[in-house]
Protein backbone atom coordinates (compact mmCIF):
# COMPACT_ATOMS: atom_id res chain seq x y z
CA UNK A 1 0.00 0.00 0.00
CA UNK A 2 1.49 3.39 -1.09
CA UNK A 3 2.42 6.19 1.37
CA UNK A 4 0.42 8.85 1.68
CA UNK A 5 1.46 12.53 0.35
CA UNK A 6 1.04 13.65 3.90
CA UNK A 7 3.10 10.10 5.32
CA UNK A 8 5.80 10.95 2.55
CA UNK A 9 6.26 14.13 3.94
CA UNK A 10 6.49 13.61 7.52
CA UNK A 11 9.15 10.56 6.62
CA UNK A 12 10.87 13.43 4.56
CA UNK A 13 10.66 15.94 7.72
CA UNK A 14 12.06 13.11 10.14
CA UNK A 15 14.91 12.69 7.84
CA UNK A 16 16.09 15.77 7.58
CA UNK A 17 15.81 15.75 11.11
CA UNK A 18 18.07 12.90 11.60
CA UNK A 19 21.02 13.99 9.09
CA UNK A 20 20.83 17.44 10.63
CA UNK A 21 21.64 15.80 14.38
CA UNK A 22 24.16 13.49 12.82
CA UNK A 23 25.67 16.90 10.97
CA UNK A 24 26.08 18.24 14.59
CA UNK A 25 27.39 15.36 16.05
CA UNK A 26 29.70 15.26 13.23
CA UNK A 27 30.76 18.72 13.69
CA UNK A 28 30.60 18.24 17.68
CA UNK A 29 33.31 15.48 17.57
CA UNK A 30 35.62 17.02 15.06
CA UNK A 31 35.72 19.67 17.28
CA UNK A 32 36.37 17.83 20.45
CA UNK A 33 39.21 16.17 18.80
CA UNK A 34 40.69 19.48 17.92
CA UNK A 35 40.27 20.61 21.13
CA UNK A 36 41.75 17.55 22.71
CA UNK A 37 44.83 18.21 20.51
CA UNK A 38 44.99 21.77 20.68
CA UNK A 39 44.63 22.41 23.95
CA UNK A 40 45.37 19.24 26.11
CA UNK A 41 46.36 20.21 29.67
CA UNK A 42 44.93 19.59 33.27
CA UNK A 43 42.01 20.85 32.86
CA UNK A 44 39.49 21.02 29.69
CA UNK A 45 39.50 24.09 28.45
CA UNK A 46 38.15 25.55 24.98
CA UNK A 47 39.84 26.90 22.24
CA UNK A 48 39.45 30.88 21.38
CA UNK A 49 40.70 33.69 19.06
CA UNK A 50 44.12 34.32 19.58
CA UNK A 51 44.93 31.72 22.19
CA UNK A 52 46.94 29.89 20.55
CA UNK A 53 47.79 27.60 23.57
CA UNK A 54 45.84 26.10 26.45
CA UNK A 55 47.74 24.83 29.37
CA UNK A 56 49.85 22.54 27.56
CA UNK A 57 52.21 24.63 25.27
CA UNK A 58 51.53 25.30 22.07
CA UNK A 59 48.76 23.38 22.67
CA UNK A 60 46.27 25.82 21.20
CA UNK A 61 46.52 26.87 17.58
CA UNK A 62 43.23 28.88 17.12
CA UNK A 63 40.98 26.65 14.95
CA UNK A 64 40.68 27.18 11.08
CA UNK A 65 37.86 29.11 11.29
CA UNK A 66 39.85 31.31 14.18
CA UNK A 67 42.72 31.18 12.64
CA UNK A 68 41.05 32.68 9.64
CA UNK A 69 39.53 35.63 11.43
CA UNK A 70 42.19 36.30 13.36
CA UNK A 71 44.47 36.69 10.20
CA UNK A 72 41.79 38.99 8.79
CA UNK A 73 41.51 41.00 11.72
CA UNK A 74 45.68 41.69 12.32
CA UNK A 75 46.00 45.03 10.71
CA UNK A 76 48.72 45.73 13.33
CA UNK A 77 51.20 43.59 14.70
CA UNK A 78 50.56 42.62 18.25
CA UNK A 79 53.59 40.39 19.52
CA UNK A 80 56.59 42.12 20.19
CA UNK A 81 59.90 41.19 22.15
CA UNK A 82 58.65 43.10 25.52
CA UNK A 83 55.31 41.37 25.63
CA UNK A 84 56.50 39.41 28.57
CA UNK A 85 54.60 40.77 32.08
CA UNK A 86 56.20 41.05 35.23
CA UNK A 87 56.31 37.33 37.18
CA UNK A 88 53.45 37.20 39.92
CA UNK A 89 55.05 34.77 42.96
CA UNK A 90 52.67 31.85 41.34
CA UNK A 91 54.88 32.37 38.09
CA UNK A 92 58.30 33.09 39.24
CA UNK A 93 60.37 29.56 37.74
CA UNK A 94 60.74 27.08 40.12
CA UNK A 95 63.74 25.55 41.12
CA UNK A 96 63.80 22.73 38.62
CA UNK A 97 63.95 25.35 36.13
CA UNK A 98 67.39 25.50 34.76
CA UNK A 99 69.08 29.58 34.66
CA UNK A 100 69.44 31.13 31.37
CA UNK A 101 72.83 31.76 32.07
CA UNK A 102 73.90 28.36 31.43
CA UNK A 103 72.88 29.19 27.83
CA UNK A 104 73.82 32.82 27.78
CA UNK A 105 75.55 33.37 24.69
CA UNK A 106 76.05 30.29 23.40
CA UNK A 107 75.04 28.29 20.58
CA UNK A 108 73.98 25.06 20.49
CA UNK A 109 73.84 22.43 17.63
CA UNK A 110 72.84 18.94 17.37
CA UNK A 111 70.07 16.23 16.04
CA UNK A 112 67.03 16.21 16.65
CA UNK A 113 66.33 12.27 15.67
CA UNK A 114 63.10 11.04 14.43
CA UNK A 115 61.62 7.46 13.08
CA UNK A 116 61.39 8.98 10.02
CA UNK A 117 64.97 11.22 9.47
CA UNK A 118 67.15 13.20 10.98
CA UNK A 119 66.71 16.90 11.32
CA UNK A 120 70.08 19.30 12.21
CA UNK A 121 69.28 21.71 14.53
CA UNK A 122 70.73 25.50 16.39
CA UNK A 123 69.13 26.81 19.36
CA UNK A 124 70.28 30.41 19.90
CA UNK A 125 71.05 31.02 23.84
CA UNK A 126 71.86 34.87 22.97
CA UNK A 127 68.62 35.79 21.84
CA UNK A 128 66.84 33.21 23.45
CA UNK A 129 68.97 32.53 26.94
CA UNK A 130 66.19 30.65 28.93
CA UNK A 131 64.40 28.46 26.51
CA UNK A 132 68.00 27.49 25.31
CA UNK A 133 68.93 26.48 28.60
CA UNK A 134 65.95 24.42 29.00
CA UNK A 135 65.87 22.51 26.24
CA UNK A 136 69.65 21.86 26.39
CA UNK A 137 68.95 20.81 29.84
CA UNK A 138 66.22 18.60 28.59
CA UNK A 139 67.96 16.83 25.79
CA UNK A 140 70.80 16.40 28.50
CA UNK A 141 68.81 14.33 30.49
CA UNK A 142 67.39 12.37 27.63
CA UNK A 143 63.65 13.37 28.06
CA UNK A 144 62.36 13.22 24.46
CA UNK A 145 63.64 9.88 23.77
CA UNK A 146 60.70 8.01 23.06
CA UNK A 147 58.04 10.78 22.90
CA UNK A 148 56.00 11.42 20.12
CA UNK A 149 55.10 14.49 17.68
CA UNK A 150 51.23 14.42 18.41
CA UNK A 151 50.28 17.29 16.26
CA UNK A 152 50.26 18.42 12.55
CA UNK A 153 48.69 21.65 11.07
CA UNK A 154 48.42 21.60 7.30
CA UNK A 155 46.55 24.92 6.42
CA UNK A 156 47.98 27.46 3.48
CA UNK A 157 49.84 30.08 6.03
CA UNK A 158 49.75 27.57 8.93
CA UNK A 159 51.83 24.86 8.97
CA UNK A 160 53.86 23.20 12.27
CA UNK A 161 54.47 19.88 13.97
CA UNK A 162 54.59 19.60 17.82
CA UNK A 163 56.41 17.58 19.83
CA UNK A 164 57.39 17.06 23.29
CA UNK A 165 54.11 16.09 25.22
CA UNK A 166 55.41 13.47 27.59
CA UNK A 167 51.43 11.64 27.60
CA UNK A 168 52.06 12.38 23.78
CA UNK A 169 48.24 14.34 23.67
CA UNK A 170 49.42 17.68 24.13
CA UNK A 171 49.15 17.29 27.33
CA UNK A 172 51.49 19.28 29.68
CA UNK A 173 53.23 19.09 33.05
CA UNK A 174 52.18 21.88 35.59
CA UNK A 175 55.18 20.88 37.57
CA UNK A 176 57.63 22.07 34.66
CA UNK A 177 56.47 25.56 33.40
CA UNK A 178 58.47 28.65 33.01
CA UNK A 179 59.33 32.07 31.33
CA UNK A 180 59.46 34.86 30.24
CA UNK A 181 58.45 35.02 26.65
CA UNK A 182 61.59 35.89 24.86
CA UNK A 183 62.72 37.06 21.04
CA UNK A 184 59.01 36.68 20.06
CA UNK A 185 58.40 37.95 16.16
CA UNK A 186 57.34 41.81 16.02
CA UNK A 187 55.30 40.36 12.92
CA UNK A 188 53.58 37.52 14.02
CA UNK A 189 55.34 35.55 11.09
CA UNK A 190 57.31 32.44 11.78
CA UNK A 191 59.64 31.38 8.75
CA UNK A 192 60.16 27.84 7.73
CA UNK A 193 62.79 26.56 9.79
CA UNK A 194 61.66 28.06 12.51
CA UNK A 195 62.43 26.11 16.31
CA UNK A 196 59.47 27.91 18.85
CA UNK A 197 58.29 26.89 22.28
CA UNK A 198 54.94 25.86 22.85
CA UNK A 199 53.26 27.36 25.79
CA UNK A 200 49.64 28.55 27.68
CA UNK A 201 47.29 31.04 26.20
CA UNK A 202 47.71 34.11 27.57
CA UNK A 203 50.33 33.61 30.02
CA UNK A 204 54.39 34.52 29.56
CA UNK A 205 55.66 32.05 31.84
CA UNK A 206 53.28 28.79 30.68
CA UNK A 207 56.04 27.51 28.32
CA UNK A 208 56.94 24.16 29.47
CA UNK A 209 58.17 21.10 27.65
CA UNK A 210 56.74 20.90 24.08
CA UNK A 211 58.12 22.85 20.86
CA UNK A 212 56.90 23.30 17.44
CA UNK A 213 59.35 23.28 14.07
CA UNK A 214 57.58 25.01 11.53
CA UNK A 215 57.56 23.86 7.99
CA UNK A 216 56.45 26.17 5.99
CA UNK A 217 55.91 30.10 6.45
CA UNK A 218 53.69 30.51 8.90
CA UNK A 219 51.61 33.64 10.92
CA UNK A 220 50.51 33.02 14.78
CA UNK A 221 48.31 35.30 15.81
CA UNK A 222 49.66 36.56 19.00
CA UNK A 223 47.56 36.86 22.53
CA UNK A 224 47.44 39.13 25.32
CA UNK A 225 50.47 37.51 26.75
CA UNK A 226 52.82 38.39 22.89
CA UNK A 227 53.88 36.00 20.54
CA UNK A 228 56.24 32.39 20.91
CA UNK A 229 59.83 32.07 21.67
CA UNK A 230 61.76 31.37 18.77
CA UNK A 231 64.77 29.16 20.06
CA UNK A 232 65.82 27.99 17.63
CA UNK A 233 66.29 26.98 14.00
CA UNK A 234 66.90 23.61 11.52
CA UNK A 235 69.73 23.66 9.88
CA UNK A 236 69.20 20.73 7.99
CA UNK A 237 66.72 17.88 7.33
CA UNK A 238 63.40 20.27 6.82
CA UNK A 239 62.21 18.34 4.06
CA UNK A 240 61.74 15.45 6.20
CA UNK A 241 58.87 17.22 8.25
CA UNK A 242 57.37 18.65 4.89
CA UNK A 243 57.47 14.92 3.95
CA UNK A 244 55.23 14.12 6.89
CA UNK A 245 53.13 16.73 6.05
CA UNK A 246 52.65 15.82 2.76
CA UNK A 247 51.22 12.58 4.06
CA UNK A 248 48.35 14.39 6.14
CA UNK A 249 46.44 13.78 8.65
CA UNK A 250 45.00 10.14 10.47
CA UNK A 251 41.70 9.23 9.33
CA UNK A 252 39.04 10.85 11.43
CA UNK A 253 40.78 14.11 12.01
CA UNK A 254 40.59 17.86 10.87
CA UNK A 255 41.17 18.81 7.12
CA UNK A 256 44.21 20.63 8.41
CA UNK A 257 44.65 20.18 12.26
CA UNK A 258 45.26 16.84 14.28
CA UNK A 259 47.48 13.81 14.46
CA UNK A 260 50.19 12.81 11.68
CA UNK A 261 48.73 10.35 9.26
CA UNK A 262 51.44 7.84 10.60
CA UNK A 263 53.03 7.92 14.25
CA UNK A 264 56.30 10.54 14.92
CA UNK A 265 58.38 9.67 17.55
CA UNK A 266 61.54 11.56 18.58
CA UNK A 267 64.72 8.69 19.19
CA UNK A 268 66.59 10.98 20.37
CA UNK A 269 67.24 15.01 21.13
CA UNK A 270 70.96 15.77 21.15
CA UNK A 271 72.75 19.41 21.85
CA UNK A 272 76.54 20.62 22.22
Amino acid sequence: MAASPRETREAKRRIQQMEAKRELRRDQEKRRRRDNLVAGGAAAAAVVLAVVLQLTVFAGNPTEEEFAAAEAGLNTPSASPSASATPTAAQTNAANIPKPATAAGKTFTGELKLNSGTLGVQLDGTKAPQAAAVFKSLADQNYYKGISCHRLTTAENFGVLQCGSKTGDGQGDPNYTWGPLENTPADNKYPAGTIAVARTGNNAYGNGTQFFIVYKDTVIPADSAGGYTIVGKVTSGLDVVTKIAAAGLKTGESDTDGAPAEAVTIDSFSLK
